[in-house]
């Protein structure tokens, strides 16, 4: 190199030096799942208020929404019925005492969380059949739930992030007339409260040594589940979208929920055969 060009090399590496130094440390890492809050991070939208999972909106590369309902009386839910009788260490009466006398976390009377429940009228709706009779918390056996099954780009990975549960009263406990809805409660403050498993926990029968927190159990899937709706136009149930004509509307809308299961499955693994 000729040496008359030196300080002007010289001067250009100090530039180049000086400019990167300048950047922002985090300048590298905007594809990160955790942004730095300390940095005051507003760029990606996550859902905080119902999820407890960190999933970026912007990560979303495939979502559906799926309503399911957990039949407490089925043998793999057991866990989450409870023992006895009157099953007053299941999840039902948990969640009860959580509500009435701990006044844990809010409640609705909608999915969409405007119309709050106060605590009388939560004890009236899960206590009191339509016919004014009482009800024992053992024949509050449906704990549905709003889900979306979403595939996140950034992990690679499907999640099933749930948004809400929904205590149910079944027709035959609500004397007959129909089922009711008790009260809408947030996953994530469902989910935090019941982390500790003193709150209530999921029962392992086969080895009590190893009881699980309900947040663990959620997250582990340790239920068993019936699709009752999907995301779809008419916003309609899979009963309502089964021909009126058919000799077993119950029998088939249970078919196609199974059918809509296997379509889920087949996605994801459609997923890694290219």
């Amino acid at each position: 190199m000729n040496v008359s060009n030196k300080p002007f090399v010289n001067f250009w590496l100090l530039f180049l030096a000086l400019n990167l130094l300048a950047l922002p440390a985090f300048s590298q890492n905007t594809n990160t799942q955790n942004p730095n809050m300390d940095m005051g991070d507003t760029e990606f939208e996550i859902d905080t208020t119902y999820s407890v999972l960190p999933i970026r909106e912007a990560d979303k590369m495939y979502q559906v929404g799926v309503w399911r309902r957990i039949d407490l009386r089925e043998k793999f839910n057991l866990p989450l019925y409870g023992t006895g009788g009157l099953k007053s260490d299941g999840i039902m009466m948990n969640i009860y005492n959580a509500i009435v006398n701990e006044n844990a976390f809010e409640i609705f009377a909608d999915e969409e969380f405007t119309q709050p429940l106060s605590i009388s009228e939560f004890q009236t709706n899960f206590l009191t059949a339509e016919n004014g009779d009482s009800v024992f918390v053992k024949d509050v056996y449906y704990l549905d739930f709003r889900e979306d099954f979403v595939f996140d780009k950034h992990r690679s990975e499907v999640k099933f992030d749930v948004k809400y549960l929904e205590l149910v009263m079944p027709s035959e406990t609500n004397s007959g007339a129909g089922q009711k809805s008790i009260a809408f409660i947030r996953y994530k403050d469902f989910y935090n409260y019941f982390d500790d498993m003193e709150k209530g926990r999921w029962l392992n029968f086969q080895n009590t040594s190893k009881h699980l927190p309900y947040s663990q159990a959620f997250d582990l899937r340790l239920f068993r589940s019936v699709v009752r709706k999907y995301t779809n136009p008419d916003n309609a149930l899979i009963v309502d979208m089964v021909d009126a004509e058919n000799p077993n509307v119950e029998l088939q809308a249970f078919l196609n929920s199974l059918e809509f299961e296997y379509d889920l499955l087949e996605w994801e693994n459609n997923l890694w055969e290219w």
